[in-house]
Order: C-alpha cells, then sequence, then structure tokens
C-alpha cells in the first residue's frame, strides 16, 4: 500500500495525523480537489515541511495514492456536491442552474456571440460551441498548437468589439517550439486572432508574441486575462512565468498588463511608448499573475486581479504606466515559508485596493450591468479557485467598502459573464461546469 508506506508516518495509518495534520478535513489551504493534491504529493509543500514524491512514485502511483485519499476522506464527493438550485444572499434570492455537466475539458473562458450561441476555450488546447445551452458535441478544428502543463495552455478569449461584421476572435494562447507534448519544451504566450467557420479555425493572424529566442520552458504563471475597452484597445495580461524579477523588467514582456489596438499595433500614448524597449505594449508592470480584467460601466476605470504566492491576493485600478510591485512589495510570502520582501508598500508602487491574506486564489472579475440585478449595479462580482467561490465587492472609488460571498464550494470558479439575456454564466473546473445564475423575482 502505497498511502502506507510513504504518508502513514506523517499522516497517522487511518488519516488521524501525526508529525503532519491529518487529512480528514473541511477547509484544505493548499487545495481541495484532485489536481491540486496530486501536484501537492507530486512537488511537495515547502512551507509545511512536506517532501515531493516525484522521484519515488511513478505517475500512475501518484494517481493511485491520490485516489485513496480521495475515497477515504470524501474530498472528491465534497467537490462535486449537488449545486443547490436556490442561493440565499444579502440582497437577492438566487436561482442556480447547471447547463452543461459534462464534456468539457478543463474550460477557461466563455464569450457569447450572440443570444443563442457562446465559444468556450479549453486549457488542453479545444474552443467549443455552446448552443442553447448545451454544448456542441462536435469541436472546433485548425487550431493552433497549444502547450499543455499546469498554468500553460489555451486560456481566454474575446471577440472583437465590432464581431457582427468582422467576425475576429482573440485568443491567449501558450505556443511550444517543438512537440507540445514534451514537458520540457519552451512555450511563451501568444495573443492570435481567426474567425470561427462552422467548426473550422481559419484566417489566423498573430497579434502580439516574442521573439523565439525568448522562449524558455516553464509552465508557471501565464497569465492571461483580455480585454476590450469602450475605445477599441485590446487589454492582456502576461504572467510572470515564475521568474519575479522580470515584472520590474521593462525591457521582458512578462508580469505586465499590455495595451494594444485590435490588429496588435500600438497606442501612440501607451506609456512606454518612447522607451527604448521593445515591448511598447506595456501598460502597467509589476504583476505576478494576473487573471482578472475588467472595465467599470461607468468610471470606465480598467481593474485587475493578481495571484499572491502564499497570501497577498490583489485587486489593483490598472493605470497608465503603475508599478504594481511584485516582487518588490508584496503582502505574501513565498511558499517554503521565506519573505518575498520586507515590505508591503515600496515608494513608486501603486498600493492594490484590496488584498487577501490568505490567498483566495483570486481569478475573473465582471461588473454588474445587467437589469436582471438591480440591487448589484455597478458591485464587482470576483470568482475564486481555492475556497471555490464567488464574491461580490462593492467599491467607492479605490476603496472596497463591502464583500459578500455569495456561492462556495462547488467547483474552482474560473470565468464569469453576464450573458445577452442578462444571466450571470460561470464556468467551473473540478468538476468542469458552466452554470446559469439569475434572481428569483
Amino acid at each position: 500500500m502505497i498511502y502506507q508506506q510513504f504518508c502513514a508516518t506523517c499522516h497517522g495509518v487511518n488519516f488521524e495525523g501525526g508529525k503532519a495534520q491529518s487529512l480528514i478535513k473541511e477547509k484544505w489551504l493548499f487545495g481541495s480537489v484532485r489536481k491540486a493534491i496530486s501536484e501537492n504529493i507530486e512537488h511537495g509543500i515547502a512551507a509545511v515541511g512536506m517532501p515531493g514524491f516525484a522521484a519515488a512514485l511513478s505517475d500512475e502511483e501518484l494517481g493511485r495514492v491520490t485516489d485513496y485519499v480521495l475515497s477515504i476522506q470524501g474530498t472528491e464527493l465534497e467537490a462535486r456536491k449537488s449545486i443547490p438550485k436556490r442561493i440565499e444572499t444579502e440582497l437577492n434570492t438566487l436561482r442556480v442552474e447547471i447547463l452543461v455537466a459534462d464534456g468539457l475539458q478543463v474550460p477557461w473562458s466563455i464569450e457569447f456571440v450572440d443570444e443563442r450561441r457562446a465559444l468556450v476555450s479549453e486549457r488542453p488546447g479545444g474552443l467549443r460551441w455552446i448552443v442553447d445551452g448545451k454544448l456542441d458535441p462536435r469541436p472546433i478544428e485548425g487550431l493552433p498548437k497549444t502547450w499543455y502543463f499546469r498554468d500553460a495552455g489555451m486560456l481566454d478569449i474575446a471577440l472583437h468589439p465590432d464581431y457582427e461584421e468582422n467576425g475576429w476572435v482573440y485568443i491567449a494562447n501558450s505556443d511550444p517550439i517543438g512537440d507540445e507534448k514534451d514537458r520540457q519544451t519552451p512555450a511563451m504566450l501568444q495573443i492570435i486572432r481567426g474567425r470561427v467557420n462552422g467548426y473550422q479555425w481559419i484566417d489566423q493572424e498573430t497579434i502580439f508574441s516574442v521573439p523565439e529566442e525568448e522562449y524558455f520552458a516553464s509552465s508557471m504563471h501565464f497569465g492571461c486575462r483580455m480585454l476590450f475597452d469602450r475605445e477599441g484597445h485590446l487589454y492582456f495580461s502576461s504572467g510572470d512565468k515564475g521568474i519575479p524579477e522580470d515584472a520590474q523588467d521593462l525591457y521582458d514582456a512578462q508580469g505586465k498588463i499590455h495595451r494594444v489596438y485590435a490588429d496588435g499595433s500600438i497606442p501612440k500614448d501607451n506609456p512606454f511608448f518612447n522607451h527604448p524597449t521593445q515591448y511598447k505594449s506595456i501598460f502597467t508592470y509589476g504583476s505576478r499573475n494576473v487573471q482578472g480584467l475588467a472595465q467599470h460601466p461607468e468610471t470606465g476605470g480598467i481593474w485587475a486581479t493578481d495571484h499572491g504566492p502564499m497570501g497577498g491576493d490583489e485587486l489593483n485600478w490598472v493605470r497608465p504606466g503603475a508599478n504594481h510591485g511584485w516582487p518588490l512589495a508584496t503582502y505574501g510570502i513565498n511558499h517554503d515559508g521565506t519573505l518575498v520582501s520586507e515590505r508591503a508598500e515600496y515608494p513608486g508602487v501603486t498600493s492594490p485596493a484590496r488584498y487577501w491574506v490568505p490567498s483566495i486564489a483570486t481569478c475573473p472579475i465582471a461588473f454588474v450591468d445587467s437589469e436582471l440585478f438591480p440591487e448589484w449595479k455597478n458591485n464587482l462580482l470576483l470568482g475564486a479557485l481555492k475556497f471555490q467561490e464567488i464574491r461580490r465587492l462593492v467599491l467607492e472609488g479605490e476603496e472596497v467598502v463591502e464583500e459578500e460571498i455569495l456561492f462556495q464550494g462547488y467547483g474552482r470558479v474560473r470565468d464569469i459573464k453576464f450573458g445577452p439575456d442578462g444571466a450571470l454564466y460561470a464556468l467551473l473546473n473540478d468538476p468542469d461546469q458552466l452554470i446559469r445564475i439569475t434572481p428569483y423575482k
């Protein structure tokens, strides 16, 4: 028995705990779903002194011990428990419908192309149609190669503001050099656009990429969220790819929020347009792994969520040329317990409007501008991965004055969007589902 040989000494023969915590618990600080537990067993958790077992166990053995942990203490069942059809919140009673329960593979982003149809990206490299709330079984073909490993894969999608006229679909993709199935292949974030003709991806163009000599093998922190603002600028985020100091380097594309025109050209009023960097698309810097971007429906302000390390998730107001501080200033620490920085504030660094310790694993955000939810008008909804939440934040200027957890424990919230019908749609991982949320009236 693998568990008894490698795990029982610390966690107890019957999971009762010993040198380490019991594995029978409701709240898992380092992730409760199968993927998170498997990666923790494989790589260890330095912050609590847990070693990794990648060298001692095969992939099959890692899977077996993960399944055993889940089967005994029920985490997998808890993670997949039925979503309630009715949820009470402070201002609304919510109706929840599961639209797609099977068939999606790690969905990452959803975009509605009209009242009946939506496109969904899948991190392993897929693009799918949702029609009338149901998954079309036929996948879209002709997509580019995607390096799918940990944070890497096919990530966000966005539609051109004039999509109805030109049909442009934008994809944030982990572009590999060589074999996309090789975990050591160099890969970097690219932004491409193309059109979907029925079930075929056509007319592909590259909007943003880095030179091939800058590609390297790291599956950490690709970002990437995209947003078209009211003026038609395309914002997109690039993660630091596990090299924190690159986020402060204006000669490096990583750890930034970029702004370009829809065709990839650079606006002359970008803050670093006259800087000698080749990456004149940089709009802000000092980010770790931004996976949420949204524009306030009234003020037009751009907001972003950034993953901290262990603690220090952030909500930031995105202003031209701002330095968001990573890794000079942070409220988090490294996963091995060491300091990233002794400073939470730093000269020239823009402090976050809100930060979370411990981390909640901030991901998508969306401002409420739907007639179905007048009580939430201009509130910011935030999806979180770690505790599988949707939160409602009330903003006054740059300050978060109220925060409410609306939804918790039914899947990692990867994307949230308001549809043409005004309903709130959420893409979940572990389990992979699409749900629809409306108020009871």
